[in-house]
């Protein structure tokens, strides 16, 4: 039986040692063992049963978009989101030892891993096979120790699997990514005058014309910043449609409470799964792309 000194000194997620979601454990919260879980289901009931204080859940990516199933499990895991946390992906060239990049003919990683390394793939002349997870594939390459199979993957997973580096930060785009949410089983209160938050919450409208454009109104007029709004279905239903959606205040502000009564007016549902400290890189990225401009 785990007890609840040992539960509070870990963290979960989903995927092998290695893995970015391991990364960004370790980032965030050193102090905490990192705990593996074979699926997302895993990792939420690793906290709600007590096994683990946090767990960290990738969201979204810059490239490869929003993360399956997190959306529609989240909501149903009873847990809190406490915080938020943005990772650059560097994909890395790992092989056996001994290996050579002119030795080289496969490559395995996840999908996306493979579709954002392209450059290198081709440049190398290697066939890409997809792998179920960047630190899944690293693992395999490792046992099968064949000197012409490389993995992309992180460098942590190098050191988990004793893989070497045959070439670092192989990604075709700088700006890959990836957005991490945190959470537990308790929610927090933080306080406004301490800086920025984010309110994460997802809604039904109710099935009636223009119930959704109505809904939105009140953040607009009452000058919410909506920063995320997706859609994704309930229970397989097609006329089931639920939003997950992030914005900018805590729901005790003024502006944020009225827009937040307003929604509910045209809503079957409102619930809100978390109010966090905004990351400081999104305002970092917003000045970079403004520079840009």
């Amino acid at each position: 039986m785990t007890s609840a000194t040992d539960s509070d000194g870990k963290i979960a997620f989903q995927g092998v040692s290695g893995a970015y979601s391991d990364a960004a454990c370790r980032i965030v919260h050193p102090e905490l063992e990192t705990l593996p879980c074979e699926s997302f289901e895993d990792v939420f009931a690793a906290v709600s049963e007590g096994r683990a204080r946090y767990a960290m859940i990738p969201i979204d990516n810059s490239l490869a978009g929003r993360v399956a199933d997190v959306h529609s499990l989240m909501p149903g895991s009873g847990l809190h989101v406490i915080a938020e946390h943005f990772q650059r992906i560097n994909h890395h060239l790992l092989a056996p030892k001994g290996a050579t990049l002119e030795g080289l003919k496969t490559v395995y990683s996840h999908v996306h891993a493979l579709g954002q390394c392209r450059a290198v793939t081709r440049m190398l002349d290697l066939k890409a096979v997809v792998a179920a997870d960047t630190a899944g594939a690293a693992k395999e390459v490792a046992e099968r120790g064949d000197v012409t199979q490389a993995a992309i993957a992180s460098a942590l997973a190098a050191e988990a699997y004793g893989l070497d580096v045959l070439k670092s930060e192989i990604e075709d785009a700088e700006h890959n990514t990836t957005r991490f949410l945190v959470l537990a089983r308790e929610a927090i209160d933080p306080d406004v005058r301490r800086g920025p938050l984010i309110t994460t919450f997802v809604f039904r409208v109710r099935n009636v014309p223009a119930a959704l454009y109505k809904a939105m109104g009140g953040f607009a007029t009452n000058s919410v910043n909506m920063t995320k709004l997706e859609s994704y279905m309930v229970g397989g239903r097609f006329t089931a449609t639920e939003f997950y959606a992030d914005v900018e205040g805590h729901p005790e502000e003024r502006n944020l409470k009225n827009a937040l009564e307003e929604l509910s007016f045209f809503s079957r549902e409102v619930r809100i799964l978390g109010v966090y400290p905004a990351h400081p890189y999104r305002y970092q990225a917003e000045a970079i792309a403004d520079s840009a401009d």
